[in-house]
């Protein structure tokens, strides 16, 4: 799955959007699939898990995704990471960690926070060295240019 995340990451990417791609998977298939948006349709919430999780929501027919899980090339930030809470996203799995805005454990860990009513499982660093290039080849090509 992270594969299929990587890939909507490097479409993210020729459209000159942030290069994250996410997938939500049911049941060991893909029901949803997303990569960043924001600047085509200037809307600063459309990231790659939220597209991604209303793809999913839609072909569900609800937004309660406790057994799903959310493959993301990287580590979603505070936003993203409220809504797989409130979504009730069973398992998080993210490539590599954002040092800026990640809340899965880099800046923050909302996810980890034991106020809230729900826990989603995180497993980070999956082809995380991959996720990474995919991020600094856009930046280094961004610079260049």
């Amino acid at each position: 799955m992270m594969e299929l995340a990587l890939e909507q990451a490097r479409l993210a990417g020729a459209h000159g959007e942030i290069p994250i791609g996410a997938v939500v998977c049911r049941g060991g298939r893909a029901i949803g699939k997303g990569h960043n948006l924001t600047r085509r349709l200037q809307d600063a919430t459309l990231h790659a898990e939220i597209v991604a999780m209303r793809g999913a929501a839609s072909r569900l027919g609800h937004w309660y995704m406790q057994d799903c899980t959310l493959y993301v090339t990287i580590e979603p930030c505070t936003q993203c990471a409220g809504s797989l809470l409130l979504a009730r996203m069973g398992r998080l799995v993210f490539g590599a960690a954002e040092p800026k805005f990640g809340a899965c454990g880099s800046v923050n860990n909302l996810l980890a926070n034991s106020r809230l009513n729900h826990r989603v499982e995180v497993t980070a660093g999956v082809m995380a060295n991959q996720c990474s290039a995919v991020m600094k080849q856009f930046f280094r090509e961004l610079r260049d240019s």
